[in-house]
């Protein structure tokens, strides 16, 4: 018993100094501790800076590189991240990347999407419970029995879904491209109406921008979906300066209240373009963290929700997942082919000159959705 209790001594004082905040570590982090000093405490950095160093150095040497969302905190976004952005973004870089391996730092369908787009490469997610409310509350046997309901419309399906609801699907979109997929697919199918799911509030909010009609699915994200009209109300009579800036997802009365409605994207070219003296991101918790890095000059007010899917991911399970190239994430080869032409669509379109937009005059007519 005694030896026992020696030798877990002796193996947790061994860890403790393979993660020692040494001299070494500083230095090799000093760019970044730079960066974050502002918005991480000493001794939270501490603790990081060790698992940084050793993420980044492995990285190198197992040519992997990291992807992370905007809902990641901001140790791992900006102390980790090779690439950092929205789901659209970072499907992009996945499809361009040369590394050997990619580390999705955010959910459970980006990881799928990035394997989709790469499917020669290994794809780890560090927390394979790392899911979305949204993803789940779809099937490929509901858009197979939509596309029963309506033939000859074409399916646009929101990238926050499964490989196989993506496979289902005639093209993807992001709350980004949203407006722009949904118009380019009428063309070319030459219909009226369009299928738009799983998202209820972001076909809501994308059937206010455009005269094509819209028939829906009541997918919500349990992020976004609590925000109120009220909430904004509120913050308004305690901030009145504030610039509130919503995400798409959020109900159609959060829009209306809101200053400015775009994806995480958008939200980030607004407040270094602008730089608000005072700003609200109606999102994910993450995101305001991340951008007031880099937007020293803006006061942010945090009114936000946590997303627990997101927040599985942490710098220890990244190294993790690295160093024992642990969870990786596979699709069935014929599951992926179908999905890689819907997701590619999305990725051929022409890039907005600005990251999209939605238009709140247009957004404050009523415009209905035919919810199946």
């Amino acid at each position: 018993m005694h030896d026992g209790f020696a030798e877990v001594v002796s193996d947790r004082a061994h860890d403790a100094a393979a993660f020692a905040f040494t001299p070494e570590v500083e230095a090799d982090t000093a760019a970044i501790w730079d960066k974050l000093k502002s918005k991480v405490t000493p001794l939270e950095w501490r603790l990081n800076a060790p698992l940084i160093s050793k993420i980044n150095r492995l990285k190198r040497q197992k040519n992997a590189v990291i992807l992370a969302h905007n809902y990641m905190t901001p140790d791992i976004f900006h102390g980790v991240g090779d690439f950092v952005g929205d789901s659209l973004g970072l499907a992009r870089e996945a499809a361009r990347s040369d590394a050997k391996i990619i580390v999705q730092a955010g959910v459970h369908f980006m990881a799928e999407t990035s394997k989709i787009l790469c499917p020669d490469k290994t794809v780890l997610i560090p927390d394979l419970q790392a899911g979305c409310s949204l993803a789940a509350s779809i099937t490929a046997a509901d858009v197979r029995l939509i596309k029963a309901r309506h033939p000859g419309l074409p399916v646009i399906t929101y990238v926050n879904t499964s490989a196989e609801v993506k496979a289902e699907t005639d093209i993807c979109c992001t709350s980004a491209n949203a407006v722009q997929v949904v118009e380019q697919a009428a063309k070319a199918w030459g219909v009226s109406k369009v299928i738009l799911i799983p998202d209820e509030f972001l076909a809501r909010n994308v059937a206010r921008q455009t005269d094509v009609g819209i028939i829906s699915w009541k997918g919500r994200c349990e992020v976004h979906e609590r925000f109120s009209g009220e909430d904004i109300r509120e913050l308004r009579a305690a901030y009145p300066g504030a610039e509130i800036l919503a995400h798409p997802e959020c109900p159609t009365d959060v829009i209306e209240a809101s200053d400015f409605t775009g994806s995480t994207a958008a939200m980030t070219d607004y407040v270094m373009s602008r730089k608000p003296k005072q700003v609200v991101l109606i999102t994910e918790c993450s995101m305001a963290d991340n951008v007031a890095v880099d937007a020293v000059d803006t006061e942010f007010v945090r009114p936000c929700n946590l997303c627990p899917h997101m927040k599985r991911i942490t710098l220890q399970n990244i190294y993790d997942a690295l160093l024992h190239d642990q969870f990786e994430v596979t699709v069935d080869p014929a599951i992926s082919a179908r999905a890689r032409a819907a997701v590619q669509r999305m990725i051929d379109l022409p890039p907005p000159a600005i990251p999209a937009r939605y238009d709140l005059v247009k957004a404050r007519h009523h415009v209905d959705v035919e919810l199946i």
